[in-house]
Protein backbone atom coordinates (compact mmCIF):
# COMPACT_ATOMS: atom_id res chain seq x y z
CA UNK A 1 0.00 0.00 0.00
CA UNK A 2 1.39 3.33 -1.10
CA UNK A 3 1.10 6.87 0.65
CA UNK A 4 -2.06 7.61 -1.33
CA UNK A 5 -3.74 4.88 -0.49
CA UNK A 6 -2.89 5.36 3.36
CA UNK A 7 -3.93 8.78 2.61
CA UNK A 8 -7.15 7.74 0.93
CA UNK A 9 -7.97 5.41 3.83
CA UNK A 10 -7.51 8.28 5.74
CA UNK A 11 -10.06 10.56 4.60
CA UNK A 12 -12.34 8.49 3.02
CA UNK A 13 -15.34 9.16 5.71
CA UNK A 14 -15.21 12.77 5.19
CA UNK A 15 -14.82 12.82 1.59
CA UNK A 16 -17.59 14.42 -0.32
CA UNK A 17 -19.82 12.65 -2.35
CA UNK A 18 -21.13 13.81 -5.93
CA UNK A 19 -18.02 16.37 -4.99
CA UNK A 20 -17.64 18.21 -8.82
CA UNK A 21 -21.80 18.47 -8.59
CA UNK A 22 -20.77 21.22 -5.74
CA UNK A 23 -18.23 22.39 -7.76
CA UNK A 24 -20.45 22.90 -10.84
CA UNK A 25 -23.46 24.06 -9.19
CA UNK A 26 -21.46 26.81 -7.31
CA UNK A 27 -19.57 27.84 -10.51
CA UNK A 28 -22.98 28.20 -12.13
CA UNK A 29 -24.35 30.69 -9.42
CA UNK A 30 -21.31 32.85 -9.69
CA UNK A 31 -21.71 33.01 -13.46
CA UNK A 32 -25.72 34.27 -12.88
CA UNK A 33 -24.00 36.31 -9.59
CA UNK A 34 -22.08 38.24 -12.82
CA UNK A 35 -24.25 38.53 -14.67
CA UNK A 36 -26.03 40.93 -12.49
CA UNK A 37 -23.30 42.27 -10.74
CA UNK A 38 -20.58 42.41 -13.59
CA UNK A 39 -16.79 42.00 -12.88
CA UNK A 40 -16.51 43.62 -10.03
CA UNK A 41 -18.46 41.15 -8.38
CA UNK A 42 -16.03 38.15 -9.68
CA UNK A 43 -12.57 40.28 -8.68
CA UNK A 44 -13.77 40.08 -4.98
CA UNK A 45 -13.16 36.13 -5.61
CA UNK A 46 -9.78 35.60 -7.87
CA UNK A 47 -6.96 34.47 -5.69
CA UNK A 48 -4.91 38.02 -4.92
CA UNK A 49 -1.62 36.59 -2.08
CA UNK A 50 -2.06 40.61 -1.06
CA UNK A 51 -5.89 40.48 -0.52
CA UNK A 52 -5.62 37.59 1.37
CA UNK A 53 -2.79 38.78 3.79
CA UNK A 54 -4.93 41.49 3.79
CA UNK A 55 -7.57 39.45 5.87
CA UNK A 56 -9.57 38.38 2.62
CA UNK A 57 -9.07 34.35 3.09
CA UNK A 58 -12.10 33.50 1.32
CA UNK A 59 -10.10 33.86 -1.63
CA UNK A 60 -8.38 30.60 -0.70
CA UNK A 61 -11.74 29.03 -1.87
CA UNK A 62 -13.94 31.02 -3.97
CA UNK A 63 -10.96 31.49 -7.03
CA UNK A 64 -12.07 27.37 -7.88
CA UNK A 65 -15.52 28.71 -8.29
CA UNK A 66 -14.72 31.29 -10.97
CA UNK A 67 -16.51 30.41 -14.45
CA UNK A 68 -14.17 29.23 -17.18
CA UNK A 69 -16.09 31.51 -19.63
CA UNK A 70 -18.32 34.70 -19.56
CA UNK A 71 -19.86 33.51 -22.35
CA UNK A 72 -23.91 32.36 -21.92
CA UNK A 73 -23.61 29.60 -24.11
CA UNK A 74 -20.51 28.20 -23.75
CA UNK A 75 -20.64 28.04 -19.80
CA UNK A 76 -23.13 25.36 -20.18
CA UNK A 77 -21.53 23.32 -22.59
CA UNK A 78 -17.78 23.66 -20.03
CA UNK A 79 -19.87 23.04 -16.57
CA UNK A 80 -21.22 19.93 -17.90
CA UNK A 81 -18.02 18.60 -19.45
CA UNK A 82 -16.25 19.42 -15.66
CA UNK A 83 -19.21 17.47 -14.24
CA UNK A 84 -19.21 14.49 -16.82
CA UNK A 85 -15.53 14.36 -16.14
CA UNK A 86 -15.44 14.88 -12.47
CA UNK A 87 -18.37 12.11 -12.19
CA UNK A 88 -16.45 9.43 -14.28
CA UNK A 89 -13.47 9.83 -12.51
CA UNK A 90 -14.90 9.59 -8.51
CA UNK A 91 -16.50 6.50 -10.36
CA UNK A 92 -13.24 5.27 -11.67
CA UNK A 93 -11.12 6.20 -8.65
CA UNK A 94 -13.71 6.00 -5.79
CA UNK A 95 -14.77 9.21 -3.76
CA UNK A 96 -11.60 9.59 -1.38
CA UNK A 97 -8.82 9.59 -4.09
CA UNK A 98 -11.22 12.10 -6.35
CA UNK A 99 -11.40 14.11 -3.21
CA UNK A 100 -7.72 13.80 -3.01
CA UNK A 101 -7.24 14.76 -6.78
CA UNK A 102 -9.22 18.15 -6.38
CA UNK A 103 -7.60 18.98 -2.62
CA UNK A 104 -3.87 18.24 -4.07
CA UNK A 105 -4.73 20.70 -6.93
CA UNK A 106 -6.20 23.38 -5.31
CA UNK A 107 -3.41 23.17 -2.15
CA UNK A 108 -0.67 23.24 -5.06
CA UNK A 109 -1.95 26.09 -6.42
CA UNK A 110 -2.98 28.18 -3.28
CA UNK A 111 1.11 27.33 -1.88
CA UNK A 112 2.49 28.21 -5.55
CA UNK A 113 0.44 31.24 -5.76
CA UNK A 114 1.67 32.66 -2.11
CA UNK A 115 4.60 31.64 -2.62
CA UNK A 116 5.42 33.61 -6.00
CA UNK A 117 3.01 36.48 -5.38
CA UNK A 118 1.12 35.31 -8.53
CA UNK A 119 -2.69 34.98 -9.15
CA UNK A 120 -4.11 31.81 -8.45
CA UNK A 121 -6.65 30.45 -11.31
CA UNK A 122 -8.39 27.09 -11.85
CA UNK A 123 -8.16 27.06 -15.64
CA UNK A 124 -5.06 24.66 -15.28
CA UNK A 125 -6.85 22.81 -12.15
CA UNK A 126 -9.71 22.13 -15.03
CA UNK A 127 -7.61 20.94 -17.21
CA UNK A 128 -5.98 18.59 -15.20
CA UNK A 129 -8.58 17.14 -14.75
CA UNK A 130 -9.08 16.73 -18.28
CA UNK A 131 -5.71 14.87 -18.34
CA UNK A 132 -6.72 12.54 -15.75
CA UNK A 133 -10.03 11.93 -17.75
CA UNK A 134 -8.01 10.98 -21.02
CA UNK A 135 -5.24 9.24 -19.66
CA UNK A 136 -7.48 6.55 -18.17
CA UNK A 137 -10.23 6.82 -21.02
CA UNK A 138 -8.13 7.45 -24.28
CA UNK A 139 -10.59 6.39 -26.33
CA UNK A 140 -13.82 8.35 -24.90
CA UNK A 141 -15.58 9.98 -27.90
CA UNK A 142 -17.12 13.57 -27.53
CA UNK A 143 -18.79 15.81 -30.24
CA UNK A 144 -16.62 18.47 -31.12
CA UNK A 145 -18.51 21.62 -31.68
CA UNK A 146 -21.66 19.22 -31.19
CA UNK A 147 -21.16 17.52 -34.80
CA UNK A 148 -17.28 15.88 -35.33
CA UNK A 149 -16.45 12.63 -32.93
CA UNK A 150 -13.14 13.39 -31.81
CA UNK A 151 -11.42 11.22 -28.96
CA UNK A 152 -10.27 12.10 -25.89
CA UNK A 153 -6.79 10.84 -26.10
CA UNK A 154 -6.19 13.64 -29.50
CA UNK A 155 -7.81 16.11 -27.29
CA UNK A 156 -5.03 15.37 -24.56
CA UNK A 157 -2.58 15.80 -27.13
CA UNK A 158 -3.81 19.36 -27.89
CA UNK A 159 -3.86 20.03 -23.95
CA UNK A 160 -0.72 19.00 -23.87
CA UNK A 161 0.81 21.73 -26.15
CA UNK A 162 -1.24 23.80 -24.80
CA UNK A 163 0.40 23.03 -21.35
CA UNK A 164 3.91 23.49 -22.71
CA UNK A 165 3.23 26.63 -24.69
CA UNK A 166 2.13 28.34 -21.51
CA UNK A 167 4.87 27.05 -19.84
CA UNK A 168 7.65 28.19 -22.08
CA UNK A 169 5.67 31.58 -23.30
CA UNK A 170 3.00 32.29 -20.34
CA UNK A 171 3.04 34.86 -17.54
CA UNK A 172 4.44 33.96 -14.45
CA UNK A 173 0.84 33.32 -12.94
CA UNK A 174 0.33 30.93 -15.81
CA UNK A 175 3.15 29.17 -15.84
CA UNK A 176 2.80 28.71 -11.65
CA UNK A 177 -0.81 27.50 -12.54
CA UNK A 178 0.33 25.34 -15.31
CA UNK A 179 3.38 23.74 -13.39
CA UNK A 180 1.08 22.81 -10.72
CA UNK A 181 -1.45 21.17 -12.58
CA UNK A 182 0.83 18.67 -13.85
CA UNK A 183 2.74 18.05 -11.07
CA UNK A 184 -0.48 16.89 -9.56
CA UNK A 185 -1.26 14.86 -12.30
CA UNK A 186 1.95 13.19 -12.55
CA UNK A 187 1.54 12.51 -8.56
CA UNK A 188 -1.45 10.54 -9.11
CA UNK A 189 -0.23 9.05 -12.57
CA UNK A 190 3.92 7.97 -11.60
CA UNK A 191 2.61 4.43 -11.28
CA UNK A 192 1.03 4.20 -14.32
CA UNK A 193 3.96 5.45 -16.45
CA UNK A 194 6.39 3.84 -14.32
CA UNK A 195 4.53 0.27 -14.76
CA UNK A 196 4.28 1.11 -18.97
CA UNK A 197 7.99 1.91 -19.10
CA UNK A 198 8.87 -1.86 -17.09
CA UNK A 199 6.26 -3.37 -19.45
CA UNK A 200 7.94 -1.71 -22.48
CA UNK A 201 11.15 -2.57 -21.24
CA UNK A 202 10.33 -6.10 -20.79
CA UNK A 203 8.39 -6.16 -23.91
CA UNK A 204 11.91 -5.45 -25.64
CA UNK A 205 13.86 -7.87 -23.72
CA UNK A 206 11.62 -10.56 -24.58
CA UNK A 207 11.46 -10.28 -28.33
CA UNK A 208 15.43 -9.57 -28.36
CA UNK A 209 15.70 -12.77 -26.73
CA UNK A 210 13.56 -14.10 -28.90
CA UNK A 211 15.32 -13.10 -31.93
CA UNK A 212 18.34 -14.40 -30.26
CA UNK A 213 17.24 -17.95 -30.25
CA UNK A 214 15.61 -17.29 -33.34
CA UNK A 215 19.20 -16.26 -34.57
CA UNK A 216 20.46 -19.36 -33.17
CA UNK A 217 18.14 -21.63 -34.57
CA UNK A 218 19.10 -20.73 -37.88
CA UNK A 219 22.89 -20.77 -37.17
CA UNK A 220 22.73 -24.39 -35.90
CA UNK A 221 20.78 -25.93 -38.81
CA UNK A 222 22.83 -24.59 -41.85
Amino acid sequence: MNWLQKLERKINKFAIHNLMYYIVALTGLVFILYMFFGYEFISRLYFFPDAILNGEIWRIITFVFIPPSFSPLWIIFALYFYYMIGRTLEQQWGTARFNLYYMFGVIGTVAASLLTGTIGMPTYLNLSLFLAFAHLFPDFQVLLFLIIPVKMKYLAYLNWFFFAFTILTGSMSDRVAAIVALANFFIFFYGDFTRGVKRRVSNNDTRSEFNRQIREFKRKNR
